[in-house]
């Protein structure tokens, strides 16, 4: 199996990432101005939260929910790619996690209805702890 493959679902969360920070930007540049407050009253993410409507302040939300999980998921898939264990199995996981990452955000950006969006968090999570077990079980084993 072509060993890189694997850093293509990690591109995958990459460039989920930058969208995620584009909406974010896009909701809350214009929601800054409409709300007419100086822009040194938004000195801290608390106050930011207080200022702006939810709507707004859920795409800056998601984009701290980013850099969580999916840190563990861009070192444990740089972890395969470097010790070469790279197969099919962690590819379609990788790739598991890619698509359930983004209906995460798509719905936390959007309805941010909860308990769905938790659903696909704990899923995304699943599957990364599948992926971690089932790398350090094989390595253990080396």
């Amino acid at each position: 199996m072509n060993n890189a493959l694997i850093l293509q679902p990690m591109l995958g969360v990459m460039t989920l990432t930058a969208i995620v920070w584009f909406v974010m930007y896009a909701r809350r540049i214009p929601a800054m101005k409409q709300a007419r407050v100086p822009v040194q009253t938004y000195t801290t993410p608390d106050k930011v939260a207080e200022l702006l409507p939810e709507a707004v302040n859920n795409p800056a939300n998601n984009l701290k929910n980013l850099f969580e999980l999916p840190v563990l998921f861009y070192g444990l898939c740089l972890f395969l790619y470097v010790t070469n264990s790279v197969d099919t199995g962690y590819v379609f996981a990788a790739w598991v996690f890619v698509v359930f990452r983004a209906m995460h955000s798509f719905v936390q950006c959007t309805s941010n209805i909860v308990m769905l969006r938790f659903y696909l968090y704990a899923a995304a999570a699943l599957v990364l702890w599948f992926m971690l077990g089932r790398a350090v079980v094989a390595s253990l084993s080396n």
